[in-house]
């Protein structure tokens, strides 16, 4: 006899890395009983650190596996004990997909075909898969809305779409109820050193310098993790099948108006900015129409300078955290 299904049973892939550990350590805080089990699947890959997880391991509604979502057996028996998939899992980093996109096409492509034949298998599983701006390409003027096409110019931004309409077929296809989520620009604590704004306070906080790319006049929409996750709940509870929904923090900076504001918040001046050549196919613009999700009762509540000085204060108070990973980092990855 099938067991009933229940929508506290979630199953968090990448659950270990920035923005997946916060959002487990959101469900499992004060006030979320409706969570009956939370379970972290994780390969822990450079982007992946369990202390991310620490102050949620006491929790019995907690569990970590360690494992690569491509591994089907395993991905199988994990599916069938939850009822909700969150699918943040994926390689992430643009820089490290123009080096080599192999790992990006086999995790992101692949890792989550695995994951929704799994659900498929089981049935009646919500499917939630967090997604970015960057699928949409880079847009001039006004913002992406989700029924624009994906164009997408990096081999990561090429994944990941894949992956979406991957995702999207699953529900036409088969019926299969599937939440996209594009967010934009994400920032805030234990975020990996090779990402712009940690990679800029670290590098300040360490007497170094930060690698601007180009003109510098590349445009981004920030998002505060706190409000990433506040709209990944939304979806989950509220969305509609096969729907798309972006989610924007409502701060569009170019990339001068970012290091300016982190220079500031670290006390530091532009002598400490070295100008690089500028990205292959870097894309000039990114904008979300949020319309959808606002209708969900969706809107960002983080100020962002207020949130950029907490996040230098967290990094500030944190060296333990950060220092051994900048250390690995790889040259020359992460300028903006």
């Amino acid at each position: 006899m099938p067991r009933p299904h229940d929508p506290g049973r979630i199953l968090v892939t990448g659950g270990a890395g920035f923005i997946g550990s916060h959002y487990a350590r959101i469900l499992l805080g004060p006030g979320r009983s409706a969570v009956s089990r939370l379970t972290v699947l994780d390969k822990l890959t450079y982007a992946g650190n369990p202390a991310n997880l620490d102050p949620v391991r006491s929790d019995p509604r907690f569990s970590f596996v360690r494992g690569d979502i491509r591994d089907a057996a395993l991905v199988d028996r994990l599916v069938a004990d939850h009822d909700v998939v969150v699918h943040f899992a994926a390689e992430s980093h643009v820089d490290r997909s123009i080096r080599d996109a192999s790992a990006f096409v086999s995790t992101n492509v692949l890792g989550t075909q695995t994951l929704l034949d799994a659900a498929l298998r089981h049935g009646d599983r919500v499917f939630v898969h967090v997604s970015t701006d960057e699928v949409y390409g880079s847009i001039g003027s006004g913002s992406w809305p989700e029924s624009a096409p994906v164009q997408p110019n990096s081999p990561y931004a090429a994944s990941k779409a894949a992956s979406d309409l991957l995702v999207l077929a699953y529900h036409r296809t088969h019926g299969l109820d599937v939440r996209v989520t594009r967010c934009s620009n994400n920032y805030g604590h234990h975020q990996n050193p090779e990402k712009v704004v940690p990679l800029f306070i670290t590098q300040l906080l360490r007497g170094g310098r930060v690698p601007l790319y180009g003109d510098g006049l590349h445009v981004r929409d920030w998002l505060h993790i706190d409000d990433h996750v506040q709209g990944i709940e939304l979806v989950r509870e509220h969305g509609v099948a096969g729907e798309v929904y972006n989610i924007g923090g409502g701060t569009e900076l170019s990339n001068r108006e970012l290091t300016r504001l982190i220079l500031d918040a670290c006390g530091a001046g532009w002598d400490r900015v070295e100008h690089v050549e500028d990205r292959k196919g870097h894309d000039r613009r990114y904008s979300v129409d949020c319309g959808r999700i606002s209708a969900l009762g969706y809107r960002p509540r983080r100020d962002f300078e207020e949130g950029l000085a907490e996040t230098v204060a967290w990094y500030a108070s944190n060296r333990r955290w950060w220092e051994p990973l900048q250390r690995r980092r790889a040259p020359a990855l992460a300028a903006v």
